[in-house]
């Protein structure tokens, strides 16, 4: 229910009531004791264990009774006219015998009361409705107590251990409640609802005492708040649930507080000693999360779907809390970003996120690069002869260590106990790794970080590598073979016989076949005089160059062929 005031009239006062004003009395309510006939008498046929408080002179009080005579007939019921009788006590509204009889009483504490005449009515009784000299039964039920003294009373019984920060005026908060009589009627309750009360604080939008109530109290802190009638709705109530005179009791958890004006609050919970680099706009990140409300509720987690969230930041395409949480964060740094609801969903919230909720972000960043960004090389040793570099066409024998930047490791040719081989710059490695491995000598030791753009990309290897991950290399080279010429795929290594076509044609025949070309090229090969592409398939290449010869595609090259082949510029042809 809403906890503002709203116009209501009661229901008019019942005859006896009437009657008893037009007398200077007032209706009845119970007392203590056992006397004569001629005397008070009180009979307690149910306290509660707990009581708190009980009536005193000057209390105003609510209360059900059920009034009979000694032969049991009715002249008047407060359940009749479904409304408790609602009076001061000690100031003279009530019949005497009442007055005594309400002293001491708790909130649904039961009495049976018998009041004689003098103390009731008297002589003169009612007339029509309370004969002269009768003695007055009352059996009443005490449902509320207050005096115009009273304050709002406040009961902690649950505080958490961690309260960074508590309710003050104008902040906006997020609770539920459960709102009670004093005798323990449900009137109202956000549990029911499914949902929090939502409100700011200090700034009328509440009753008083739920203003009052509310202040000082911490996010997860569960409160009794009491709140006298004055305080409330007053003699009016709310007009539906709540009665006039009522004294109301909320039981109150606090489930999130922020104001306005709040910005994010970062708490570093891990950051790596080694921090070469921190993170800035336009950064595209790699990050795991838990995502909370204020009170522990949880509703989302990256690690729940085994996948980091990856995205830019500083351009719009996370909610403005977190782009600005995320700036200034180091590779591997653990940190909190509170977020405010006016820098993530707002009023409106988002599916499982409630309008109007602060978010809490537990987050580890895996890494970062920026599109811009070139691959980085760190060498960590090199040997004492390192005058051979490589360059693109060489043919490379070397282990790695491949990992993610958090350390995870993807890949390991130690481990599988072999090398990996390429020829540099024929584009059998991503183009990171080709950079990396230029210029480096046999036997030397380097760190290469490689960029997705440079490496995998947004869609990684399914399976193997995280999209639009950074990729660390430790890089051993161990042997270099150097490469031909950009162009060749074999070359001569002295001068090129005038008779080559006959010293291919051992038959004499005219004709060269595949396999007197091949035999003939490995031999130049193995004696020295002629050098295949190293880190290719060499039956492959010969294969290709005797292609290029046979112009006509008959499966022989002839001694024309050749000649007009041997007039052309010579890459892997001879």
């Amino acid at each position: 229910m809403a906890l503002r005031a709203r116009g209501w009239r009661p229901p008019p006062p019942p005859l006896l009531l009437l009657l008893l004003w037009v007398t200077g009395q007032a209706a009845p309510v119970a007392g203590l004791g056992l006397g004569s006939d001629t005397e008070l008498q009180i009979e307690r046929r149910f306290v509660p264990d707990e009581c708190p408080r009980t009536v005193r002179s000057g209390d105003f009080v609510r209360y059900h009774y059920v009034g009979t005579f000694p032969d049991g007939q009715k002249f008047d019921s407060s359940y009749d006219r479904d409304s408790t009788f609602n009076v001061f006590v000690g100031k003279g509204q009530l019949i005497a015998g009442m007055d005594q009889a309400l002293v001491g009483m708790c909130v649904n504490e039961r009495r049976f009361v018998k009041i004689p005449p003098k103390l009731a009515y008297g002589s003169e009784g009612v007339s029509g409705v309370i004969p002269p000299n009768s003695v007055l039964h009352f059996d009443v039920l005490l449902m509320d107590i207050w005096n115009s003294e009273d304050q709002v009373q406040i009961h902690t019984y649950f505080k958490p251990p961690s309260c960074p920060r508590t309710i003050q005026v104008s902040d906006f908060v997020r609770y539920h409640y459960n709102g009670t009589f004093l005798d323990g009627t449900l009137f109202d309750s956000s549990h029911n609802r499914m949902k929090t009360y939502d409100t700011y604080v200090g700034i009328g939008w509440l009753i008083p005492g739920m203003d009052k109530g509310l202040l000082g109290m911490c996010v997860g802190e569960k409160r009794i708040i009491t709140i006298p009638p004055f305080l409330a709705y007053g003699e009016d109530g709310d007009g539906k649930d709540i009665p006039g005179q009522a004294s109301l009791v909320f039981d109150v958890a606090l489930l999130d507080l922020h104001n306005p004006k709040d910005g994010i609050s970062i708490e570093n919970k891990v950051v790596p000693e080694n921090c070469e680099r921190r993170s800035q706009s336009g950064d595209f990140l790699r990050y795991h999360y838990n995502g909370t409300l204020l009170d522990g509720t949880f509703f989302d987690s990256s690690y729940s779907r085994n996948r980091t969230f990856d995205t830019y930041i500083g351009q719009g395409y996370v909610i403005a809390g977190m782009d600005e949480g995320l700036l200034g964060v180091c590779i591997g740094e653990k940190r909190r970003i509170v977020v405010p609801p006016h820098l993530a969903y707002g009023e409106e919230g988002r599916g499982n996120i409630p309008g109007s909720a602060v978010l809490v972000f537990d987050i580890h960043v895996i890494d970062f690069h920026n599109p811009s960004d070139s691959i980085s090389i760190t060498s960590h040793y090199k040997p004492p002869d390192c005058s051979v570099l490589s360059k693109k066409g060489d043919y490379l024998k070397y282990h790695y260590n491949a990992s993610l930047l958090d350390g995870t490791l993807l890949d390991s040719t130690w481990n599988l106990g072999k090398t990996y081989n390429i020829v540099l710059g024929s584009g059998q490695v991503v183009l990171g790794m080709d950079m990396g491995l230029r210029e480096m000598c046999v036997g030397e030791k380097r760190t290469v970080i490689i960029p997705p753009h440079l490496g995998y990309g947004e869609a990684g290897v399914d399976g193997e590598v995280p999209g639009s991950a950074v990729l660390v290399f430790d890089i051993e080279l161990l042997e270099l073979l150097a490469g031909l010429p950009e162009g060749y795929m074999f070359i001569w290594n002295g001068e090129v016989s005038a008779n080559l076509f006959e010293e291919i044609d051992k038959d004499g025949n005219g004709e060269v076949l595949l396999e007197e070309f091949s035999e003939y090229i490995h031999a130049q090969v193995a004696s020295g005089k002629g050098k295949l592409a190293p880190g290719f398939d060499a039956e492959m290449i010969v294969k290709n160059m005797f292609t290029n010869q046979d112009r006509n595609g008959d499966g022989k090259v002839t001694a024309e062929e050749f000649k007009l082949k041997d007039q052309e510029a010579k890459h892997d042809e001879l």
